[in-house]
């Protein structure tokens, strides 16, 4: 199979520069800056064995590939924000021996939240989730640094919305033999779940940085908690911490090439870049939007969700709210809602 990663980012960079050293066929997919740094100089894969450069195929958009192969295998590792319209896109996209991507190829949706499955289904016969736990970094156009030791992910994976197939497990094999772990499990929504309740603290860190504080990291217990009443009163099941960490184990271990400290996660990384836009609307906003259906109040994750949304669009440096002054917000949305009653469901 051949795997066509659509956003070259941290997690695509990532994943398609491993699957390329262990020998299989990879097509990268950017813009900008990042597609010309991969064009003329490959993409620099950063791990902690050292830096190599794979020279791999790098394209703006499949019509640069003409007709896709029948044993493609998409792979979307763009924001949620931008899924819609990479979807759109790679869907129409035609094969050969008739027909279109969104008809013949599966499409493997590798990112954050809950929502790319959905957004997939709408448009591909064939949609798989994945649980991504992947410590990796955006450095520079032309760089990703994948910072886990001695695997470098664990990619739970299945079929959305539930399920398992033989084309699933080839994904999953091949994928073993570029140092991840990926299970093949047939409720992959329920490892999706536990993980964004674990991403609501990606807000926090894009807004008052790391959670290294006593006081940012209760906060994000109490923005936990309030994401994981919303998911009881809805019915979701999700994974619990202790089946995580078992799952987890000591398999990654966070080993920085430049012996530096961690930087922020994935909408840390956002602000960082100045790209103007941030996938808080799908984690945070998606505790927001389920507390809204079924009646829980959310204001720690409306506040986050603002807030974040705000640093985007204003292109704040990440970071740059002190601690003291977010717990300080988050005290008074919570006041702010017990006084006012709890919303109703409609």
């Amino acid at each position: 199979m051949r795997y066509i990663i659509i956003g070259a980012g941290a997690v695509g960079g990532a994943v398609g520069g491993r699957l390329a050293e262990a020998g299989h066929e990879v097509v990268l997919v950017a813009r900008g800056a990042h597609l010309t740094a991969l064009r003329a100089g490959g993409l620099r894969l950063v791990t902690p064995e050292g830096p190599r450069v794979h020279r791999l195929p790098a394209v703006a958009g499949p019509a640069e590939l003409g007709e896709l192969r029948p044993d493609d295998v998409l792979v979307l590792t763009v924001k949620t924000q931008d899924g819609e319209a990479a979807l759109g896109d790679w869907g129409a996209a035609p094969v050969a021996g008739g027909g279109s991507a969104a008809e013949r190829l599966p499409v493997v949706c590798a990112q954050n939240g809950v929502e790319s499955g959905r957004l997939a289904l709408r448009r591909f016969r064939r949609v798989y989730g994945v649980c991504v736990w992947l410590p990796a970094t955006f450095v520079e156009p032309g760089t990703v640094a994948a910072a886990g030791t001695p695997l470098t992910g664990i990619l739970h994976l299945g079929r959305y919305p539930d399920g398992t197939d033989d084309t699933l497990r080839r994904i999953a094999a091949d994928l073993e033999t570029a140092h991840f772990e990926a299970p093949v499990v047939p409720d992959v929504a329920r490892w999706q779940y536990a993980k964004l309740l674990g991403n609501l603290a990606n807000a926090i860190e894009a807004v008052s940085g790391v959670l290294t504080s006593e006081a940012g990291r209760e906060l994000f217990t109490r923005v936990r908690a309030e994401g994981t009443a919303v998911l009881d009163a809805a019915g979701i099941a999700y994974a619990g911490e202790e089946e995580q960490a078992a799952a987890r184990g000591d398999k990654i271990t966070f080993k920085p090439f430049d012996g530096s400290p961690r930087r922020g996660g994935s909408s840390w990384q956002s602000l960082d870049r100045g790209t103007g836009t941030i996938e808080a609307d799908y984690l945070n906003g998606e505790i927001a939007l389920l507390g809204r259906l079924h009646g829980v109040p959310t204001p720690l994750n409306d506040l986050l969700q603002r807030l974040a949304n705000t640093f985007a669009r204003e292109r704040r440096p990440a970071g740059s709210m002190p601690v003291t002054e977010l717990v300080r917000r988050a005290d008074e949305a919570v006041a702010s809602v017990t006084e006012g009653g709890a919303p109703r469901p409609r």
